[in-house]
């Protein structure tokens, strides 16, 4: 047995925790994908945490931290801040327990998550503008009344719950050789970095586990490269799920010790993974659960064996939904936004239809104008969106258009 010493829970408790979480979390699926095995070019596999209960990890962590009050801290209450996740895992393992919740969550939440975490029993109040001003009042809440504050992820308790995840990669996956995932504030990859370097430790090998944060809150990125604990300023990112300030204290700690790499994706990059695992695996994935896959389809990721991308949650809100699915295909190209002058006489805007059409592309929105800047007053405007099958196609369509006289150009131009 080696003698490798970490940061926070050691692999006993790392199986403990596991021991409690299972009487209230599934064993999630690992489901293999031959279209990411393809672009990665290495066997990819998807752990589904996005079919867990409350659609995420989060219940892992949390449970592991609630189940292990005293009879005290358990008459006192807990309480939270989140923005969705953390406080829906917080909510039930809180039920499960029997043990009172308040829940603070940013007066812009997403009504489903909001919902969810009443449903859970929890007591939820709404309370300033951001995660951060929510985990103030819900700390300032906490040394009022003696409930015992539940963080996200800075503490051993919740890492060793998130940790329980990486024990089961290993169970499905015994010879994995890389696992991927998203990062926050470090509750997961620090949890499941640990468990399996610990497990590997004892078996013999190694494994590489590789970070991915959103390009505009990306604090591991900077404080991996510094060699230091170093917040950033966040700016806004569809995914709020995993946008923080700084690391966590013990998850930076952990993390650095563990961890091969941290590397950043677009938003555009994380709403076209989304996509992706909408129509190659059937999957429902949030976008802080989908920037790993964005990691691959952006050849971030070194193909080094059999690889596990963790999807981390699925709870996604339907009119977001509906925004990403449009901004993924926009950024796969299967979107054509642009403009057209046409002669002001009828049949025109029949025509341009029926040469989309010829083209086999399809129109999905049209704005007919006569009053767009530089036009001529015999002249209007269209401007079209129009779905394609990829960038050829679009080219090709905009080609139909040019030899019949017509002269289209990029709507932003």
């Amino acid at each position: 047995m080696s003698d490798l010493t970490l940061a926070g829970p050691t692999l006993a408790e790392f199986r403990q925790a596991r021991e409690r979480v299972s009487r209230v979390t599934h064993v999630t699926p690992m489901e293999s994908s031959s279209f990411l095995s393809s672009a990665l070019g290495a066997p990819v596999f998807l752990k589904c945490e996005n079919l867990q209960r409350t659609g995420s990890y989060k219940i892992r962590g949390a449970y592991n931290r609630l189940s292990q009050l005293d009879t005290d801290e358990r008459t006192r209450g807990v309480v939270a801040a989140s923005a969705g996740n953390h406080a829906q895992g917080v909510a039930l393992a809180a039920r499960e327990l029997g043990i009172p919740a308040t829940i603070f969550m940013p007066v812009g939440a997403a009504l489903p998550k909001l919902q969810a975490t009443r449903d859970y029993g929890a007591e939820v109040v709404l309370s300033g503008h951001s995660v951060e001003q929510s985990l103030a009042a819900a700390k300032e809440f906490s040394e009022r009344t003696g409930a015992v504050f539940i963080p996200p992820y800075d503490h051993a308790d919740v890492i060793a719950g998130q940790g329980t995840l990486g024990l089961e990669i290993l169970d499905q996956v015994p010879d994995v050789e890389t696992i991927v995932m998203a990062i926050g504030g470090g509750g997961l990859i620090s949890g499941v970095a640990s468990a399996v370097t610990q497990v590997r430790s004892e078996t013999g090998g190694s494994i590489r586990i590789i970070g991915v944060q959103a390009a505009n809150s990306a604090p591991y990125a900077l404080s991996m490269k510094l060699g230091a604990l170093t917040a950033v300023v966040p700016t806004p990112t569809i995914a709020d799920g995993i946008a923080v300030a700084k690391p966590g204290l013990l998850n930076f700690e952990i993390v650095r010790e563990t961890v091969d790499e941290v590397v950043t994706v677009s938003d555009d990059d994380t709403a076209r993974a989304i996509l992706v695992l909408l129509e190659r695996a059937k999957l429902v994935v949030e976008p802080a659960g989908a920037v790993g896959v964005a990691a691959i389809l952006t050849d971030q990721i070194q193909p080094l064996g059999k690889t596990v991308v963790v999807l981390s949650g699925g709870n996604i809100d339907p009119l977001m939904m509906e925004r990403v699915i449009s901004r993924g295909l926009a950024a796969s190209e299967r979107y054509l936004h642009f403009r057209v002058m046409l002669p002001d006489r009828p049949g025109q805007l029949s025509r341009v239809s029926e040469i989309i059409s010829e083209a086999n592309a399809n129109v999905v929105e049209v704005l007919h104008t006569r009053h767009g800047r530089g036009l001529q007053i015999s002249e209007v405007e269209l401007e079209l969106s129009v779905e394609t099958r990829g960038p050829d196609h679009a080219e090709q369509v905009m080609e139909r258009l040019r030899e019949a006289g017509f002269t289209p150009v990029p709507a932003d131009s």
